[in-house]
Protein backbone atom coordinates (compact mmCIF):
# COMPACT_ATOMS: atom_id res chain seq x y z
CA UNK A 1 0.00 0.00 0.00
CA UNK A 2 0.89 3.52 -0.25
CA UNK A 3 2.81 5.14 3.32
CA UNK A 4 3.28 8.99 3.83
CA UNK A 5 6.22 9.84 5.68
CA UNK A 6 5.26 11.23 9.24
CA UNK A 7 8.84 13.26 9.35
CA UNK A 8 8.94 16.92 10.62
CA UNK A 9 9.12 19.71 7.85
CA UNK A 10 7.03 23.16 7.44
CA UNK A 11 5.74 25.40 4.75
CA UNK A 12 3.58 27.60 2.88
CA UNK A 13 0.81 30.15 4.02
CA UNK A 14 -2.01 30.23 1.50
CA UNK A 15 -4.25 33.71 -0.05
CA UNK A 16 -7.32 31.36 0.00
CA UNK A 17 -8.64 33.44 -3.18
CA UNK A 18 -5.49 32.58 -5.02
CA UNK A 19 -4.51 29.10 -4.14
CA UNK A 20 -3.08 27.71 -7.56
CA UNK A 21 -1.27 31.30 -7.65
CA UNK A 22 0.38 31.71 -4.12
CA UNK A 23 4.10 32.55 -3.19
CA UNK A 24 5.71 31.85 -0.02
CA UNK A 25 9.05 30.77 1.80
CA UNK A 26 9.71 27.24 2.97
CA UNK A 27 11.43 26.64 5.55
CA UNK A 28 12.80 23.08 5.77
CA UNK A 29 13.72 21.10 8.87
CA UNK A 30 17.95 20.20 8.94
CA UNK A 31 16.64 17.01 9.03
CA UNK A 32 15.25 14.11 5.99
CA UNK A 33 11.83 13.07 6.05
CA UNK A 34 12.04 9.21 7.05
CA UNK A 35 10.67 8.14 3.60
CA UNK A 36 12.58 10.24 1.46
CA UNK A 37 15.21 7.39 0.99
CA UNK A 38 12.38 4.83 0.24
CA UNK A 39 10.44 7.45 -2.29
CA UNK A 40 11.78 5.70 -5.42
CA UNK A 41 10.37 2.72 -3.91
CA UNK A 42 6.92 3.82 -2.87
CA UNK A 43 6.14 5.67 -5.97
CA UNK A 44 7.24 2.40 -8.11
CA UNK A 45 4.19 0.26 -5.85
CA UNK A 46 1.70 1.72 -8.34
CA UNK A 47 2.96 0.51 -11.29
CA UNK A 48 4.02 -2.71 -10.27
CA UNK A 49 2.50 -4.89 -7.35
CA UNK A 50 -0.23 -2.19 -6.56
CA UNK A 51 -1.12 -0.94 -9.71
CA UNK A 52 -4.50 -3.27 -9.56
CA UNK A 53 -5.37 -1.99 -6.31
CA UNK A 54 -4.78 1.26 -6.80
CA UNK A 55 -7.45 1.12 -10.17
CA UNK A 56 -10.13 -0.54 -7.94
CA UNK A 57 -9.41 2.19 -5.25
CA UNK A 58 -9.49 5.24 -7.39
CA UNK A 59 -12.49 4.11 -9.07
CA UNK A 60 -14.51 3.78 -5.53
CA UNK A 61 -13.45 7.40 -5.50
CA UNK A 62 -14.59 8.69 -8.60
CA UNK A 63 -17.80 7.50 -7.66
CA UNK A 64 -18.01 10.74 -5.15
CA UNK A 65 -16.34 13.60 -7.13
CA UNK A 66 -18.97 15.31 -8.61
CA UNK A 67 -20.50 15.73 -5.12
CA UNK A 68 -17.74 16.90 -3.44
CA UNK A 69 -16.69 21.32 -3.76
CA UNK A 70 -13.76 22.72 -4.09
CA UNK A 71 -11.21 23.67 -4.41
CA UNK A 72 -9.71 20.37 -3.19
CA UNK A 73 -6.35 19.75 -1.48
CA UNK A 74 -5.06 16.58 -0.40
CA UNK A 75 -3.06 16.32 3.30
CA UNK A 76 -0.05 13.62 2.63
CA UNK A 77 -0.15 13.73 -1.20
CA UNK A 78 2.68 11.77 -1.02
CA UNK A 79 3.94 11.32 -4.71
CA UNK A 80 0.53 12.86 -6.30
CA UNK A 81 -0.93 9.21 -7.89
CA UNK A 82 -4.28 10.03 -6.33
CA UNK A 83 -4.22 13.69 -6.46
CA UNK A 84 -3.39 13.32 -10.23
CA UNK A 85 -5.89 11.00 -10.81
CA UNK A 86 -9.23 12.43 -8.96
CA UNK A 87 -7.96 16.09 -10.47
CA UNK A 88 -6.75 17.43 -6.77
CA UNK A 89 -5.21 20.39 -7.34
CA UNK A 90 -2.83 21.19 -4.23
CA UNK A 91 -1.14 18.47 -2.00
CA UNK A 92 0.94 18.66 0.82
CA UNK A 93 3.41 16.00 2.30
CA UNK A 94 6.85 16.51 4.97
CA UNK A 95 9.05 14.19 2.49
CA UNK A 96 10.69 16.72 0.12
CA UNK A 97 11.39 13.63 -2.44
CA UNK A 98 7.79 12.71 -2.59
CA UNK A 99 6.68 16.56 -3.18
CA UNK A 100 8.77 16.99 -6.13
CA UNK A 101 7.45 13.59 -7.61
CA UNK A 102 3.66 15.25 -7.18
CA UNK A 103 4.83 18.42 -8.67
CA UNK A 104 6.45 16.63 -11.64
CA UNK A 105 2.66 15.46 -12.24
CA UNK A 106 1.16 18.48 -11.87
CA UNK A 107 0.29 19.33 -8.44
CA UNK A 108 0.55 22.08 -6.30
CA UNK A 109 2.63 20.27 -3.67
CA UNK A 110 4.24 21.92 -0.53
CA UNK A 111 6.17 20.41 1.76
CA UNK A 112 4.33 20.87 4.92
CA UNK A 113 2.78 18.56 7.99
CA UNK A 114 -1.19 18.06 8.10
CA UNK A 115 -1.75 19.73 11.55
CA UNK A 116 0.56 23.13 10.61
CA UNK A 117 -1.78 26.01 9.97
CA UNK A 118 -0.45 25.90 6.34
CA UNK A 119 -3.30 27.64 5.15
CA UNK A 120 -5.77 30.35 5.92
CA UNK A 121 -9.22 29.76 6.93
CA UNK A 122 -11.79 28.49 4.91
CA UNK A 123 -9.60 28.07 2.10
CA UNK A 124 -11.18 24.70 0.81
CA UNK A 125 -14.05 22.99 -0.44
CA UNK A 126 -13.00 19.16 0.33
CA UNK A 127 -9.95 17.72 2.14
CA UNK A 128 -8.51 14.22 1.08
CA UNK A 129 -6.50 11.86 3.24
CA UNK A 130 -5.80 8.87 1.59
CA UNK A 131 -3.81 6.35 3.30
CA UNK A 132 -2.51 8.84 5.24
CA UNK A 133 -4.23 8.62 9.16
CA UNK A 134 -2.25 5.84 9.92
CA UNK A 135 1.06 7.59 9.45
CA UNK A 136 0.25 10.61 11.46
CA UNK A 137 2.12 11.73 14.86
CA UNK A 138 -1.40 13.76 16.03
CA UNK A 139 -4.25 12.39 14.04
CA UNK A 140 -6.86 14.17 16.20
CA UNK A 141 -5.08 17.77 15.31
CA UNK A 142 -4.79 17.23 11.86
CA UNK A 143 -8.57 16.94 11.15
CA UNK A 144 -9.35 19.97 13.31
CA UNK A 145 -6.87 21.63 11.08
CA UNK A 146 -8.76 20.34 8.40
CA UNK A 147 -11.84 21.90 9.52
CA UNK A 148 -10.35 24.72 9.99
CA UNK A 149 -9.66 25.60 6.72
CA UNK A 150 -12.37 24.04 4.98
CA UNK A 151 -15.82 26.20 3.81
CA UNK A 152 -18.85 26.19 6.10
CA UNK A 153 -20.48 23.40 4.47
CA UNK A 154 -16.98 21.49 3.33
CA UNK A 155 -15.87 17.90 3.15
CA UNK A 156 -13.61 15.42 4.53
CA UNK A 157 -12.70 12.57 2.43
CA UNK A 158 -10.73 9.50 4.09
CA UNK A 159 -9.68 6.71 2.60
CA UNK A 160 -8.43 3.97 4.70
CA UNK A 161 -7.37 0.05 5.62
CA UNK A 162 -9.38 -0.07 8.69
CA UNK A 163 -7.64 -2.12 11.81
CA UNK A 164 -10.38 -4.58 11.82
CA UNK A 165 -10.13 -5.60 7.95
CA UNK A 166 -8.11 -8.87 6.44
CA UNK A 167 -5.90 -5.67 4.92
CA UNK A 168 -5.17 -4.09 8.18
CA UNK A 169 -4.71 -7.22 9.83
CA UNK A 170 -2.28 -8.05 6.66
CA UNK A 171 -0.06 -4.88 7.76
CA UNK A 172 0.02 -5.21 11.33
CA UNK A 173 1.67 -7.75 11.12
CA UNK A 174 4.32 -6.62 8.46
CA UNK A 175 4.20 -4.10 11.28
CA UNK A 176 4.94 -6.52 13.99
CA UNK A 177 8.09 -7.54 11.74
CA UNK A 178 9.38 -4.28 11.73
CA UNK A 179 8.37 -3.54 7.75
CA UNK A 180 9.96 -0.84 6.51
CA UNK A 181 7.37 1.34 5.93
CA UNK A 182 4.54 -0.21 7.79
CA UNK A 183 6.46 -0.19 11.50
CA UNK A 184 5.15 3.80 11.09
CA UNK A 185 2.00 3.07 11.21
CA UNK A 186 -0.95 3.09 13.24
CA UNK A 187 -4.06 1.32 12.31
CA UNK A 188 -8.03 2.27 13.62
CA UNK A 189 -10.75 0.46 13.63
CA UNK A 190 -13.89 1.92 11.78
CA UNK A 191 -15.47 3.00 15.44
CA UNK A 192 -12.12 5.03 16.40
CA UNK A 193 -11.88 7.01 13.06
CA UNK A 194 -15.52 7.86 13.61
CA UNK A 195 -15.31 8.96 17.07
CA UNK A 196 -11.88 11.23 15.40
CA UNK A 197 -14.02 13.01 13.13
CA UNK A 198 -16.80 13.88 15.62
CA UNK A 199 -14.13 15.47 18.09
CA UNK A 200 -12.99 17.33 15.18
CA UNK A 201 -16.12 18.25 14.46
CA UNK A 202 -17.32 16.58 11.23
CA UNK A 203 -20.33 14.54 10.75
CA UNK A 204 -19.94 11.51 8.52
CA UNK A 205 -21.85 11.71 5.86
CA UNK A 206 -21.72 8.20 3.68
CA UNK A 207 -19.38 5.45 3.58
CA UNK A 208 -17.96 3.40 0.62
CA UNK A 209 -16.26 -0.07 0.91
CA UNK A 210 -13.60 -1.51 -1.66
CA UNK A 211 -11.50 -4.19 -2.64
CA UNK A 212 -13.05 -7.20 -1.01
CA UNK A 213 -10.41 -9.48 -2.43
CA UNK A 214 -8.04 -10.91 -0.04
CA UNK A 215 -3.79 -9.80 0.17
CA UNK A 216 -1.92 -11.67 -2.60
CA UNK A 217 -5.27 -12.63 -4.23
CA UNK A 218 -6.32 -9.15 -6.41
CA UNK A 219 -6.68 -10.73 -9.59
CA UNK A 220 -9.67 -8.53 -10.81
CA UNK A 221 -11.32 -5.22 -11.00
CA UNK A 222 -14.16 -4.99 -8.79
CA UNK A 223 -16.74 -2.88 -7.86
CA UNK A 224 -17.16 -0.31 -4.69
CA UNK A 225 -20.58 -0.98 -1.91
CA UNK A 226 -22.48 1.70 -0.43
CA UNK A 227 -21.97 1.37 3.84
CA UNK A 228 -19.22 0.10 6.27
CA UNK A 229 -17.92 -3.54 6.01
CA UNK A 230 -15.51 -4.95 7.81
CA UNK A 231 -14.64 -7.69 4.70
CA UNK A 232 -13.49 -4.72 2.82
CA UNK A 233 -9.82 -3.84 2.60
CA UNK A 234 -10.38 -0.43 1.34
CA UNK A 235 -12.84 2.09 3.54
CA UNK A 236 -13.88 5.79 2.09
CA UNK A 237 -15.79 7.60 4.71
CA UNK A 238 -16.87 11.55 3.94
CA UNK A 239 -17.94 13.35 6.42
CA UNK A 240 -19.46 17.21 6.45
CA UNK A 241 -18.25 20.54 8.14
CA UNK A 242 -21.35 22.32 9.09
CA UNK A 243 -23.24 24.88 7.03
CA UNK A 244 -23.13 28.41 8.83
CA UNK A 245 -26.29 29.04 10.90
CA UNK A 246 -27.49 32.45 10.07
CA UNK A 247 -30.34 33.65 12.57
Amino acid sequence: MRPTSPSKGEGMLSNKHHIGERTATIRQKNSLSLFDDLATEYDAWFDKDGSLIFFIEVQAFKSLLPSLPKPWLEIGVGSGRFAQALGIETGVDPSIKLVEMARERGINAFLGRGEKELFEEESFGTVFLIVTLCFLDSPLEVLKEANRILMPGGKIVLGLVLKESPWGQFYQRKKAKGHRFYKYATFYKYDEVAKLLEQAGFSIEQVISTLFQRPGRVKRMELSHRGYSSSAGFTIIVAGKPEVITA
